[in-house]
């Protein structure tokens, strides 16, 4: 084998959820023997010299004694993981002459190596396929398990390997590799058996309803019940009847999915809706992500989904008014010194908790122990302007025992899964060409024109914003809950039953003090 001693390899670097091209550079000189690498490496990717000393060893190749320098480009981006293990190590044994220089030209690698030279997979190979289609590259190399989840991607071809030795064979052109090829039609996010349906819900026809309505225009919900009314049994079942993901959104959600490290091996995307559920003692930073360099937190990981807010008041303060700023623009930025990046974070928020710290206030079959400024207390954990954004909020009493027992069956999630998906057909025709998709994602100017009121639902919204005092953002909350309601009886226009329905679903307006 002749020795270049220089070579130049592609690989990529995460950037929130992109990536961004690295050039791998590796240059080999007479010297004292050591082995360098710059271009502002992390721990993982310093260590990753011991790995690729061990996995050439082992393959059968070997380093000779000389001074080698890994540069990896652009200088001033953090390089981060052990996704360069493959690509230092190709680009030192291109630097050796065991492959030839041409061969790498245009091909993405990405990889962990282990010592023997099994490779495994890494982070982010959906937004590496991404990028390699934007940079118009030919193809990428990805460890085995992440093959699907890149081949997504149309323009590339991905190549899956599992060794060291496989991928030299196959850039020196002595293996050949069929590029892996998923369908990119539509998910399929159809219920099976064992999803939670809401045909095991008895009673609660209130709390049903309620979240039907929300289904139907993407809206915000609180419930608020005491300890075994069935809330979060209830929460559970709110994705069964989300209309089915499009391919845009299955892309987008598991492009998050990829770069965070939680999709499964060999997933092509994500098929149905997220559902996360964090626990209260959870922070600011897990809940919209951060930390030194910035990782999607669970409000960009429910992207597209739901993310649900057990015990709501038990959470931190300072997590809850984090959620305000994703809520309204539907993407987190978050602000280091030498970068910002910004996250998706389009998502349904679902929450409960008690009506007071004992849990039984209001239940006629339990005594409340707490006072009255107790309960104040209780509730003032969450602010008025957090509590604005939820759209619908509900009480969810104790199940009765004749409910129990009752027999006969429940309406099932694929029976109400139909009538929010034509409750959604009929925003996806009112807002073409807007970048709206449900209701709740509405502007002033789209509730001016979309939602017009005859002099009937003006007197009955007037009389209940004077009585309830309601804020100017729970006005517009109103009248988008309305809307969907009419949307769900297939009317063009808002009704005064609409208006009186929707007013019913503000639970803590409705009740003085919040009490």
């Amino acid at each position: 084998m002749s020795r270049v001693n220089y070579s130049k390899v592609i690989s990529s670097a995460l950037y929130g959820v992109d990536a961004l091209l690295v050039e791998v550079e590796t240059d080999i000189a007479n010297g004292l023997p050591s082995f360098t690498i710059v271009g502002l490496p992390d721990g993982a990717v310093k260590e990753s010299k011991e790995r690729i000393k061990s996995a050439i060893h082992n393959t059968g190749y070997t380093i000779p004694p000389k001074r080698i320098t890994v540069n990896l480009a652009p200088a001033h981006i953090k390089k981060e993981g052990s996704a360069f293990d493959l690509p230092i190590c190709i680009g030192l044994l291109t630097a050796l002459g065991v492959i030839e220089i041409g061969n790498v030209d245009g091909v993405v690698i990405l990889g962990e190596l282990s010592l023997d030279g099994i490779i495994k997979p890494v982070k982010g190979a959906l937004s590496a396929a991404m990028m390699a289609t934007e940079m118009k590259l030919s193809s990428i190399i990805v460890p085995r398990g992440n093959g699907t989840e890149a081949a997504v991607v149309d323009g590339v071809k991905v190549f899956e390997t599992g060794h060291l030795s496989e991928v030299v064979s196959l850039l020196r052109g002595e293996l050949s590799l069929c590029p892996v090829k998923v369908g990119r039609t539509a998910p399929d996010s159809s219920l099976s058996a064992y999803d939670p349906d809401f045909n095991e819900v008895k009673g609660q026809e209130h709390a049903k309803r309620a979240l039907e309505i929300a289904a139907a225009g993407g809206h915000n919900v609180m419930m608020i019940g005491p300890p075994g009314s069935g809330k979060t049994m209830l929460a559970m079942r709110l994705p069964a009847i989300l209309p089915r993901m499009t391919l845009k959104e299955a892309i987008e959600t598991t492009k998050i999915h990829s770069v965070a490290g939680i999709l499964g091996p060999g997933t092509a995307m994500v098929t149905k809706r997220p559902f996360r559920s964090p626990h209260h003692t959870i922070s600011d930073v897990g809940l919209v992500g951060g930390t030194q360099q910035p990782r999607p937190g669970e409000v960009s990981l429910a992207h597209n989904g739901v993310l649900f807010l057990d015990e709501l008041p038990e959470f931190k303060r300072n997590a809850l008014e984090a959620l305000r700023q994703p809520l309204e623009d539907g993407y987190v930025t978050i602000s280091r010194a030498q970068q910002t990046i910004t996250f998706p974070s389009r998502f349904m928020l679902v929450s409960a908790m008690n009506p007071c710290q004992c849990g039984y206030y209001g239940d006629p079959n339990h005594q409340c122990i707490c006072s009255v400024s107790s309960i104040v207390k209780y509730r003032s954990r969450i602010s008025g302007p957090l509590l604005d954004r939820f759209d619908i909020q509900i009480d969810v009493p104790a199940v009765r025992f004749t409910d129990i027992i009752r027999e006969g069956t429940q309406e099932s999630s694929a029976r109400i899964l139909e009538r929010v998906e034509k409750a959604r057909l009929v925003q996806q025709e009112r807002f073409r060409g807007m970048r709206i998709f449900s209701n709740t994602q509405m502007m002033s100017r789209h509730i001016k024109k979309f939602c017009r009121l005859d002099e009937a639902s003006v007197t009955l919204l007037s009389t209940a914003i004077e009585r309830l005092g309601l804020s100017a953002r729970a006005y517009t909350r109103l009248l988008k809950v309305a809307r969907t309601i009419a949307d769900l009886d297939q009317e063009s226009d808002i009704r005064p039953h609409h208006i009186a329905e929707a007013i019913q679903y503000r639970s803590l307006d409705r009740s003085p003090l919040g009490l």
